[in-house]
């Protein structure tokens, strides 16, 4: 049957909720219409991007009749900016949203009729909560200026003056910086014509310690003076390491081999009670606050009594590990970031843990060896990336056959299809799910599972 619709027909739609990703979904005699910036509530004007049998996808050209849900965002640069997405939605309904999202996913692509989905944990703060941001350069008529990549653009950077995403401190940062470049008069990179030097800046923040970690990104060559820039930076008594990497190809990347211009080489976050050191590569949760709730919660969700074998996977830097390490016999890490796993072994010195031990490989490839070392697990931690675990590491992890798994999940639609596969071929049963808000504004949510071999 054909699709009832065809591109660049305009529609007249209301907008019953937001798919995970962050479109409205609206339904036209029961075909379902994916609308970008349509909010819960709202009728739209759309006009028809793309036809699929399934489904149609569609950009919001006016609101006709606002959601009662709509708020307005601070930020000046909102919605032009691609780093927020729902500035404009009322916080209690990007929790409702959300919390709706984790559960559809589970009842859609995971089978189960009544998924076990506790309220959502809301954030700490709606503003201002990132330890880590990402710039880009961009020339403009006064010379080069750091700024987001505009909404659904890859090649043009909006210069941004306030981000309500950063501290006042790491504004002043890119703001010194901007300077700098144009002190200096270089030339910030030009991603469609792949011409131009300045790339990126990395800022990022020990939330709870005041210490600034700044990395700068350029083209190949050495061509600004490293004394000048580290002089501008140096007037922040919290920057304590400078950092600068080369990145010689199309790719916006920012994982580098890094150069120590100045400082220490890394910095040092306190989360659960626990010092860990940041190196420029190394993963850290980029909302300090929340995760020490997500973290939290994945210790409630492993009921650790002292005598288990934890097995710790995707484990970053240590972070989950070492902080319910003092409740279990031994805690086993693997990640595939060789610089994490540095980072993990001298969090654990650092801490004076010494039941934790962590080693690098790819985790579907690393788990035979781990139980050949380790023994049995009795409490499994995953943390996979957002495409969450791969066949493979499934099958393996299912074969461990350990009483509990904690995953704790950045996508739920990857987690839904993981948990249908534990389910169905290695006996588990999801027990427990709370979604945690840790990027407010934004389209991600977090969440802690619980799975319990039957």
């Amino acid at each position: 049957m054909a699709a009832p619709v065809a591109r660049d027909q305009e529609l007249e739609l209301h907008i019953d909720s937001l798919a995970y990703g962050g479109n409205g979904v609206a339904r036209l005699n029961g075909f379902v219409v994916f609308v970008r910036r349509g909010l819960p509530g709202d009728t739209v004007r759309a006009r028809v991007t793309k036809v699929k049998r399934s489904h149609a996808e569609a950009t919001a050209v006016e609101v006709v009749e606002p959601s009662a849900k709509r708020v307005e965002a601070p930020c000046a640069h909102y919605p032009a900016c691609g780093g927020c997405r729902f500035q404009d939605l009322a916080y209690e309904a990007q929790l409702d949203a959300k919390q709706e999202q984790v559960r559809e996913a589970l009842r859609r692509i995971g089978g189960i009729a009544e998924p076990p989905v506790e309220s959502i944990v809301p954030a700490e703060a709606q503003f201002f909560y990132r330890n880590k941001l990402e710039y880009s350069f961009t020339a403009t008529p006064a010379g080069p200026a750091l700024g987001f990549h505009k909404a659904g653009r890859w090649d043009e950077v909006l210069e941004i003056e306030k981000c309500w995403l950063t501290s006042d401190l790491g504004n002043a940062i890119r703001g010194a910086v901007r300077d700098w470049a144009r002190e200096e008069r270089l030339e910030a990179y030009d991603q469609r014509e792949q011409t131009g030097y300045l790339r990126h800046l990395v800022v990022r923040e020990g939330r709870n310690t005041g210490q600034v970690l700044v990395q700068l990104v350029t083209a190949a060559g050495e061509r600004f003076d490293r004394d000048q820039l580290v002089e501008t930076l140096r007037r922040f008594p919290e920057v304590r390491s400078i950092h600068w990497a080369v990145n010689e190809t199309p790719a916006e990347v920012t994982n580098l081999p890094t150069t120590l211009l100045w400082g220490e080489d890394a910095i040092e976050e306190q989360l659960c009670g626990l010092r860990f050191r940041v190196r420029p590569n190394a993963f850290l949760q980029t909302n300090t606050a929340m995760a020490e709730r997500l973290y939290g919660i994945a210790g409630e969700f492993a009921a650790l009594t002292g005598g288990e074998t934890v097995y710790d996977l995707y484990c970053g830097i240590g972070t989950i590990g070492l902080s319910i390490a003092s409740h279990a016999l031994t805690v086993w890490g693997v990640e595939v970031s060789e610089e994490s796993v540095a980072c993990a072994l001298e969090n654990a010195d650092l801490n004076g843990i010494s039941n934790a031990a962590f080693f690098a490989g790819e985790t579907a490839d690393a788990l035979a060896e781990l139980r050949d070392r380790a023994g049995d697990p009795d409490v499994i931690v995953v943390d996979p990336p957002r495409a969450g675990l791969s066949n493979k590491a499934v099958r393996r992890l299912g074969r461990l056959e350990a009483p509990r798994i904690v995953y704790v999940s950045c996508n739920p639609t990857t987690l839904a299809g993981n948990v249908k596969e534990l389910a169905a071929s290695w006996g588990y049963t999801l027990e427990r799910v709370r979604p945690v808000d840790m990027f407010p504004h934004t389209p991600h949510v977090e969440s802690v599972s619980l799975l319990v071999k039957r």
